[in-house]
């Protein structure tokens, strides 16, 4: 059974589609890179999986059921712009966390903290941007979760700390899981995609296996991304 399953999903905001009409199926054990240029749904998708958005047609399932309660236990969702408040300090976010999801591993989270160097007594507002990035990566990532939602994880951070966040990903989800990145930095992150999806208008042109994908086409992922979406 998929572990994400999309018949017909569709997204509309007014007169336009943001989503339209997407059938999809995602195993477990699996990294998939939702890959597009900006406005091309990627978001949209990531909140209807989320359960922030409802589809305006069509399904969406997480192990069997639609988003909602149920779901967001097993859902660990990064959003593509900072959402914790920033007069908590970092051991404060450690016990929200610990109290709001009970597959928290707050000695996973703590361990990885440890080795940034990065003070649990500080508040969140005062450590740099990319500091903060990494704290919400690693609260996020410290879920034992069936199904990870990242969106633009890497977006707006040195390429230091880009392979950080390549490196917590990759070490920090369960064989079982599946994990899905959004990103328009495909270089950077297509060494650990297990699949590729491109995305563009809201309609999926290639859901492929990445290694068949570079086989088939003689490039890289990037390579593939850059000349399917050239203008």
């Amino acid at each position: 059974m998929s572990l994400i399953e999309c018949r017909d999903l569709t997204k509309r905001y007014g007169g336009s589609e943001a989503v339209s009409h997407i059938d999809l199926d995602i195993e477990p054990g699996r990294i998939v890179g939702l890959l597009g240029p900006n406005g091309s749904g990627k978001t949209t998708f990531i909140k209807m999986a989320a359960g922030l958005l409802k589809p305006s047609a069509g399904t969406l399932t997480i192990d069997g059921s639609a988003p909602g309660r149920e779901t967001k236990a097993l859902t660990a969702y990064l959003p593509d712009r900072e959402f914790m408040p920033g007069y908590m300090k970092v051991s404060g976010l450690l016990d929200m966390y610990g109290d709001f999801f009970h597959d928290f591993r707050r000695d996973r989270a703590e361990d990885m903290l440890s080795q940034l160097g990065i003070d649990t007594d500080k508040r969140l507002k005062n450590l740099s941007k990319g500091t903060r990035e990494k704290v919400q990566l690693i609260l996020v990532m410290s879920r034992d979760a069936e199904v990870y939602l990242l969106d633009e994880p890497i977006a707006g951070v040195d390429p230091a700390a880009r392979d950080y966040i390549i490196r917590t990903i990759i070490t920090n989800y369960s064989e079982n899981a599946a994990v899905i990145i959004s990103t328009h930095l495909i270089e950077d992150v297509e060494k650990i995609l297990d699949e590729v999806i491109f995305i563009q208008k809201g309609q999926i042109l290639l859901h492929e296996n990445a290694d068949d994908l570079r086989a088939a086409r003689g490039k890289s992922v990037d390579a593939v991304f850059r000349e399917d979406f050239r203008c």
